[in-house]
């Protein structure tokens, strides 16, 4: 007969570590000491709440979610080279039960990209990190139809996308779509920058990963917004005159002069530590 106690041990996570760039750093998603929350940050307490109540009382220094542990490696503007090189490392030595793993989209909206060579490079990733940690879960790209400035760059993610998920096939790994994760694609989920999620983008995305662990959570990520009155073609246009004054110039001029926003960034948690 099957050890039930075994099997529910492997479903239990005491340590979680996220490695990816700005959408894993949770830019857009801001808190109230001035780093960033984001999907990551949100994804961790829901899987601390998971870990069974401690045999004994905690003292009020102790933390809430007993001995669970996360740490976040992940900095903005990182391509997936600098993530393998900066991230990975510090991730296997934690050794973490669970290691997401979000690279490539800073790579992919590049001139010239090409995602077979992206994706051989991401599995290689991939392979080093699954001998050393737990469980390594992938991230894929969003469906970019509503994003403007990337709406062009939509088959070249798709491509990379079913490479990523062949890929998690061939390790065994969870996969966190967000190319199907449709409440995403409303304009309410996304930062005003229309390149990062906002904050209830963010933690619809932390609630689809925890359901891809097969756990049960609080809302649904796929509900219905709320009824939005139209806004007339007048408004829409002068939003989009706003929006790319204030993000799309300054972006594509840190491209031209071969800036980062990540420029200077460390990451914000790079140990495993109690929430």
């Amino acid at each position: 007969m099957a050890d039930d106690s075994r099997n529910n041990q492997q479903h239990i996570i005491g340590s979680y570590a996220a490695i990816g760039d700005s959408f894993t750093e949770g830019v857009g998603d801001p808190g109230p000491d001035g780093t960033f929350v984001g999907w990551a940050d949100r994804f961790a307490v829901l899987l601390a709440d998971r870990l069974p109540a401690p045999d004994v009382a905690t003292s009020p220094e102790d933390s809430p979610h007993g001995d669970f542990r996360y740490a976040n490696l992940a900095v903005r503007g990182r391509l997936l080279d600098q993530i393998v090189e900066e991230q990975i490392p510090r991730a296997k030595e934690l050794a973490p039960d669970l290691v997401s793993f979000c690279a490539g989209g800073n790579d992919i909206i590049r001139p010239g990209a090409d995602p077979d060579d992206l994706a051989e490079r991401f599995e290689r990733a991939v392979a080093d990190l699954s001998n050393a940690v737990g469980t390594v879960m992938v991230t894929t790209g969003f469906d970019t139809r509503g994003v403007p400035v990337l709406r062009h760059m939509r088959g070249k993610i798709a491509t990379y996308n079913v490479h990523l998920r062949a890929i998690a096939d061939r390790y065994h790994c969870p996969v966190l779509d967000l190319w199907s994760l449709r409440s995403v694609q409303d304009r309410r989920a996304w930062d005003n920058d229309r390149l990062h999620l906002s904050p209830e983008g963010h933690t619809r995305v932390a609630l689809r990963a925890a359901q891809v662990l097969g756990h049960d959570v609080p809302a649904d990520p796929d509900q219905p917004w709320p009824p939005q009155a139209q806004r007339s073609t007048f408004d829409e246009g002068r939003d989009n005159i706003q929006w790319a004054r204030e993000y799309l110039v300054p972006w594509i001029g840190r491209r031209l002069r071969g800036e980062s926003s990540g420029d200077h960034v460390e990451a914000k948690r790079p140990d495993l530590l109690p929430l």
